[in-house]
């Protein structure tokens, strides 16, 4: 009987450790509650924090300890009578791990950003119901102003732009195309971005735009009609972006 040998080949190493270029890179990430139509869009939220760990970056997670302006019922799709705090709702996502906003110090972490959600809209600022003569809540745009004078980026997804468009006119972000391919009834947000003196691009699910004067990174997300897959990947690409300019 002859003796063979068999050889098995692997493609890799399962417990190879490649580190990245973006270990140490420090990153906050603010919440706006949980639950797409009244807080931060979950899947949003967890694809930011995937990418940031696959990177290898360092994460803190922030929300404004505040009322949320309504809490609606996800499986109706109605507000109801609840009253529901913003921090504590953000918590269920960051597994308990979650600061209030007003703790964030620019000088600890490199970058900062905002995952999507109808809570950024309602939570975060007016614009669900005020549109471009929206106000910002203070704490969230006394962050943003803080992380531009220093320099560091800024990632927004879906929603999140209008905070940028909002409070530093001139800027130049993208929400998708020109028109809501989602709520073709309500306002268009791209035109209301324009009427604040900021530039909309018009930019598919798997793509960014990078202000490269202002240091904001944008990507349109769930703002497209698209596989769950391409906005995960989209929001990879956005992610990679962030840690480039940090």
């Amino acid at each position: 009987m002859t003796n063979r040998r068999v050889q098995v080949v692997t493609p890799y190493k399962a417990c190879e450790f490649l580190p990245s270029k973006n270990m140490g890179k420090r990153v906050a990430v603010v919440l706006a509650g949980c639950g797409v139509f009244d807080g931060s869009e979950i899947h949003e939220a967890s694809a930011v924090l995937v990418h940031l760990s696959r990177e290898g970056a360092s994460v803190k997670i922030f929300a404004p300890n505040i009322d949320q302006m309504h809490v609606v019922d996800h499986l109706k799709g109605a507000p109801t009578e609840e009253k529901r705090n913003v921090l504590v709702e953000s918590a269920r996502l960051a597994r308990g791990d979650i600061q209030d906003l007003s703790q964030l110090s620019v000088k600890e972490v490199d970058a900062i950003i905002f995952p999507g959600g109808f809570g950024v809209a309602k939570n975060l600022c007016t614009w669900a119901v005020q549109s471009k003569d929206c106000s910002v809540n203070e704490e969230v745009k006394t962050v943003l102003q803080a992380f531009h004078s220093e320099k560091k980026p800024i990632g927004l997804c879906c929603i999140s732009p209008v905070l940028a468009a909002k409070v530093f006119p001139g800027c130049e972000v993208t929400v998708g195309h020109d028109k809501d391919e989602r709520f073709p009834d309500v306002p268009d947000t791209a035109e209301a971005i324009s009427q604040l003196g900021c530039k909309h691009i018009c930019k598919n699910v798997h793509e960014t735009h990078v202000d490269e004067k202002n240091k904001i990174v944008t990507t349109c997300a769930f703002m497209c009609k698209a596989p769950l897959h391409e906005i995960f990947d989209g929001i990879g690409v956005m992610v990679q972006d962030v840690l480039k300019l940090a």
